[in-house]
This record gives C-alpha cells, sequence and structure tokens, in this order.
C-alpha cells in the first residue's frame, strides 16, 4: 500500500512539473508569435493555432508507439523519453529566431509524446477498481494546481522578456526527467505485458483494436467532441481575453491561475466524494453539462472580471474527465491498459489537429477588421453546439455498458 502511494505522489508530482512548465509559456505566446513572425493579436491566433495542431499531427503518429512500447517494456523509460522531448522543445524556443524553428519544436515535441499517455496508463496499473476514478482525479488536481503556478509565474515573468518563461520551462522538464531517472518505480509486472507490433502500434491500428471493444466507441467518439469544443477555450484564452479585454500577460496568467485552483478543488477535493454519491455514469452527464454551460457564458460574457464568475461552471467539467477514464479502463483487459491510453491520446491528438484550426480559424474569422460582424466570442458558441452533441453520443455507450445499475468504481 505504501508503494502504491508513493507511486500515486510521483506521478502527482511529474504531471504537476509538466503542466507548471506548460503553464508558464500560456500568457506569453500571443506576445512570442507576435514578436516572431509581425503578425497582430487576430492573425497570430491563427499561427498559434497552426502550431498546436503540428505537435497533434506528429503525437498523433507517434503517441500509440509510445503507449505499445510501454506495455512491452513498462512505463518508466517511456516516460522519461517523453520528458526529455518536452524539455528540447521548450529549449529550441528560446533560440528560434522565426516561425520555422518554433514548428522544428513542436515537431520534436510531438514525435516523443507526452508523459500523460503513460502517467495514465501507470495509473491504471497501480490502481484498484474501487478507487480508478479517484486517482485519475488526482491527475486532474495536478493539472489544477499546475495552471495555479504555472500562468501566474508565467504572467509575472512574461513582464521581464518573452523567452524566459521558456527558459524556466525547459530546466524544470530536465530537471523532472533527472528526478524520474533515481525515483520512479517501475508499475508494469512482467506477466502482465504485452509484446509489441508495428500493427497495433499505428495510430489507425490502435485506434481499431480500440474500437473493437464495443461497448467504448460512444465513449471515445463523445471524448473527440467535448476535447474539440474545450479548445474554444484552450487554444483561445490568451487571443480571446487580450482581443476583447486587453489583458496583458499578467492578467491572462492570474485568471488561467484561478482556473488552476478551481480545476484543483473539483478534481482533487471533489471528484471522489461526488463519483461515489451519484455514480460514475450521472458524473459523466453533469460534467458534460457543466461544460457546455461554461463555454457558453463565456462566450456571451461582455466584461473582463465577469470571466472569474463563469470560470466557476466551467471547472465542475472536470467531473465527467476521471469517470469516463474509469469506465473505460474496466472495460479493456489489464494488458492493453497502455494501448487503451494511447487510443485515448490519440483520439485526443486529432481533436488537437480540428480543434485549434476551427477555432482559431472562426476567431480570425470573426475578429478580423474586413468584416462586418465582429464577435470574439464566436469560438465558445460553436464549442456549446459540440459540447451538447457529446452528452447524446457519450449516452449510447453508457446504456449499452448498463452502468446505471453498476455500483460507483466497480
Amino acid at each position: 500500500m505504501r508503494k502504491k502511494q508513493a507511486a500515486l505522489i510521483f506521478i502527482f508530482a511529474t504531471v504537476l512539473i509538466d503542466i507548471i512548465g506548460i503553464g508558464l509559456i500560456i500568457p506569453v505566446l500571443p506576445q512570442l508569435l507576435m514578436e516572431v513572425s509581425g503578425l497582430n493579436t487576430s492573425e497570430s491566433s491563427f499561427i498559434g493555432g497552426t502550431l498546436i495542431a503540428t505537435y497533434a499531427i506528429m503525437q498523433f503518429f507517434f503517441a500509440p508507439v509510445l503507449g505499445g512500447l510501454s506495455d512491452q517494456f513498462g512505463r518508466r523509460p517511456l516516460l522519461l523519453m517523453a520528458l526529455f522531448g518536452l524539455g528540447l522543445d521548450y529549449l529550441i524556443i528560446v533560440f528560434a529566431p522565426n516561425l520555422i524553428w518554433l514548428y522544428i519544436a513542436r515537431m520534436i515535441s510531438g514525435v516523443c509524446g507526452s508523459s500523460i499517455t503513460v502517467a495514465n496508463a501507470y495509473i491504471a496499473d497501480i490502481s484498484t477498481p474501487e478507487n480508478k476514478a479517484k486517482n485519475f482525479g488526482m491527475i486532474g488536481a495536478a493539472f489544477g494546481l499546475g495552471f495555479v503556478i504555472g500562468p501566474t509565474l508565467g504572467g509575472f515573468l512574461g513582464e521581464i522578456g518573452t523567452r524566459i518563461p521558456f527558459m524556466i520551462a525547459a530546466g524544470l522538464a530536465f530537471l523532472n526527467m533527472f528526478y524520474g531517472m533515481i525515483a520512479i518505480p517501475e508499475s508494469l509486472h512482467q506477466e502482465d505485458r504485452r509484446a509489441f507490433t508495428w500493427k497495433r502500434a499505428n495510430p489507425f491500428g490502435t485506434l481499431k483494436q480500440i474500437f473493437s471493444y464495443k461497448k467504448i466507441v460512444g465513449l471515445m467518439i463523445s471524448l473527440f467532441f467535448i476535447y474539440v469544443a474545450a479548445h474554444a477555450t484552450h487554444t483561445n484564452w490568451a487571443y480571446f481575453t487580450d482581443e476583447k479585454f486587453g489583458w496583458t500577460p499578467l492578467d491572462i496568467g492570474l485568471s488561467l491561475g484561478f482556473v488552476g485552483i478551481m480545476v484543483s478543488i473539483v478534481q482533487g477535493g471533489l471528484v471522489g466524494p461526488i463519483v461515489k454519491k451519484i455514480g460514475e455514469v450521472n458524473a459523466v452527464y453533469a460534467g458534460f453539462v457543466f461544460n457546455a454551460l461554461g463555454l457558453l457564458l463565456m462566450g456571451l460574457v461582455p466584461y473582463g472580471w465577469m470571466v472569474y464568475l463563469v470560470i466557476i461552471p466551467y471547472a465542475f467539467g472536470g467531473l465527467a474527465g476521471p469517470s469516463l477514464q474509469s469506465i473505460m479502463t474496466s472495460e479493456v483487459p489489464k494488458n492493453a491498459q497502455g494501448e487503451l491510453q494511447g487510443g485515448i491520446t490519440s483520439v485526443m491528438t486529432l481533436t488537437s489537429i480540428v480543434g485549434p484550426l476551427l477555432m482559431t480559424g472562426i476567431f480570425r474569422y470573426y475578429t478580423n477588421q474586413e468584416n462586418e460582424i465582429y464577435f470574439p466570442g464566436a469560438p465558445f458558441i460553436l464549442g456549446t453546439a459540440i459540447a451538447i452533441l457529446s452528452i447524446f453520443i457519450a449516452r449510447t455507450s453508457l446504456v449499452k455498458i448498463k452502468l446505471a445499475t453498476r455500483p460507483s468504481g466497480t
């Protein structure tokens, strides 16, 4: 029990440091892109979208390889490799003289994948059916806390220089890698390992295998749509608040810090009790509804201070993720958990190809001076409609699994 608790703490720390690194750069990204490209906020937002899509395209093809290799060789070596790629990505950006180098950095990071994929498989390895949702909630809590520290610190550092947050992010990624080399235990036992095959390690093979588990098909599709909707916020936040409210990097950082506080409260302290009280299925529905409500309000908010009020219901959308993770991991064999997480990552990276291009394209169109209609909140309204659609799609699988009568966490 103590070993499992120590492992959970390590994974929490690993994800926390990763997210701090990511959060550091968000407040300064619009300024960096305008500095490198010479474009305004509206046009540079689409450049930012293409950078995210570049990363996602590379990750789409290589994340299943990461998941498949972790099923054969264990989680530890793949986790360390992912951390190295993340650090190298930030280091290149520090010295990037033009947009080409930014794209190269994003490609390298995408090839190495994301430590979150293997971290989720690690959680599945060491969790019991009773505490899966709670443990996956810890990942969400790490996200939340990372977004308290990262963007807030990034906002302050951004006032000094646009490259400073990237330097700190690179240092944190490499520091985390060295810590992992010393401290991380392996979670996947030899008897639970599966031989790596290219047939199942390509993204299409992985998706084909994952979609062979018929009961979770609807959940995977709904996951796709909800993450596309989320890019109205994830991709556009800094550009939207800059364009509509004239926020500085510090303003952006502080607002994202509040997002992190709310996510930490919901996923770190409320997911477990709420799921225990209402069950995994109802938690999924509740999360999707709060997601749609938050996006709608964000698109319509007239004053900057109101953003903080809207963040509160939007954060409760985090009820859905851990519950969906728990449900899906219960429907696949133990020796395919890494493959499942690779499949989930593939779906998420597809949304990171579609979502940023769609949402920044909508944002650029409705903030272009030549367009008769000026509406910076347009991506959030589109995200609301997509989030509502995902509720009905998820229901197709939840009915088949018949979880309504299944005790929570089993």
